[in-house]
């Protein structure tokens, strides 16, 4: 397709959007698109420049929660996760979450990921890449996060109907599947939350090496135990947030990190040369992003290159596009495993950074690892699914 029938949300779905993507970077790093009504900013300097700008919010001022939401269950989560959220008390929020996960325990995250691989591929039959790439990753946060006893399983049922009121295009039955999904999330992980709360934040530096030594133990875990010690760490006393953003680990393991399992399939597939998993995983991260773009709205005047994004204006940040930026990363269309010193903005900047990204590493190598240990096979040219950011496909 030309440029004149593409727009950026709808090469996010391409077989191979990124010869589009590199015209964006060689022809308009930041520019008006009439077709979205928005700025695109597409090169490695406008993304940066866009991303670290103190006067873009990744919500528009005057609907800090979309119209749908307001008032429902669901909507109470949205308005408080620090990915949808500004201003000096999110930071301080943004810095418990972020130093919770900091210290999870990514190497006992892949020993699960890995076992509930090979559960999921014992049954025989086709292989389940749908259970492989969004359930798997699910129910191991959800046991990070202390669910066991087959809570895991349900939390991963319930993020999967939670995360459809994220988009810009979900109606009416998104909206109340997710209020109905965030009430049960927040019946399932607040009592976890309210006994890592009552043993005290001084608990967390002892309780990582707990949940190893028994899987189904129901023992409260170092994610949600880290979390309240990041918290009065802060001077953060209320646990809505917290809860709210214990339901966020969930959320934000559920698109991207299936993005990153099906594009790392897709690479080997298409014969990536990668004796290291690990490395491979990496570098579809930069390669093949799952997630592929992010909005920002100005909530006053921000101006690069010249140009200037007026108040109320949106912007699409197209990461995907920057991270093949020649000016950042040399043969940045070339799969290279073990790229030195790469640049990625797969996972954002500045204070909206995701601090998930050794996590969904973690979790991706392990179902990767195991599928190819398996034997699996899929195909080098799959279909999409229609979403407006994020890359997944449909193995």
């Amino acid at each position: 397709m030309s440029t004149t029938t593409v727009t950026p949300v709808e090469a996010v779905r391409l077989p191979d959007p990124y010869p589009f993507y590199a015209r964006l970077v060689a022809e308009r790093p930041f520019a008006f698109d009439e077709a979205l009504g928005a700025w695109v900013a597409a090169d490695a300097a406008a993304v940066r420049a866009v991303l670290g700008s103190g006067v873009l919010r990744v919500r528009p001022v005057a609907e800090p929660v979309p119209a749908g939401l307001a008032g429902t269950a669901a909507g109470e989560v949205f308005g408080q996760l620090v990915r949808m959220t500004d201003g000096a008390a999110t930071a301080r929020l943004k810095g418990a979450v972020a130093g919770a996960l900091a210290r999870a325990d990514t190497a006992y995250a892949g020993e699960l990921a890995a076992r509930f691989t090979r559960e999921a591929l014992d049954g025989g039959g086709e292989v389940p890449y749908e259970e492989l790439m969004f359930g798997v990753p699910a129910r191991v946060v959800a046991v990070l996060a202390g669910l066991t006893g087959g809570a895991d399983r349900e939390a991963a049922r319930a993020i999967a109907d939670f995360v459809r009121c994220i988009p810009a295009t979900a109606g009416p039955e998104d909206r109340e599947a997710a209020s109905v999904a965030a009430v049960r999330l927040r019946e399932l992980l607040g009592p976890v939350l309210d006994s890592a709360a009552a043993a005290g934040p001084e608990a967390a530096a002892g309780s990582g090496a707990g949940i190893r030594e028994g899987y189904g133990s129901g023992r409260v875990h170092a994610l949600l135990a880290e979390l309240v010690r990041a918290a009065d760490r802060e001077g953060l006393v209320d646990l809505g947030p917290l809860l709210s953003n214990a339901i966020g680990f969930l959320s934000q393991t559920y698109d991207a990190t299936a993005g990153l399992i099906g594009n790392t399939l897709v690479a080997l597939a298409r014969g990536a040369d990668a004796p290291d998993t690990g490395a491979l995983v990496r570098e579809v991260v930069r390669h093949d992003a799952p997630i592929q773009n992010t909005r920002r709205f100005a909530a006053g005047a921000f101006t690069h290159a010249g140009s200037t994004v007026e108040p109320g204006q949106q912007l699409l940040v197209v990461l995907a596009a920057a991270n093949r930026d020649p000016a950042v990363n040399p043969d940045p269309h070339t799969l290279h495993p073990g790229r030195v010193n790469p640049v990625i903005f797969t996972f954002g900047a500045a204070a909206h950074r995701c601090p998930g990204e050794p996590l969904a590493v973690a979790l991706a190598t392990a179902v990767v690892t195991e599928l190819r240990t398996a034997g699996w096979s899929t195909t080098a040219t799959p279909a999409y699914r229609p979403l407006a950011n994020a890359r997944i496909p449909l193995l």
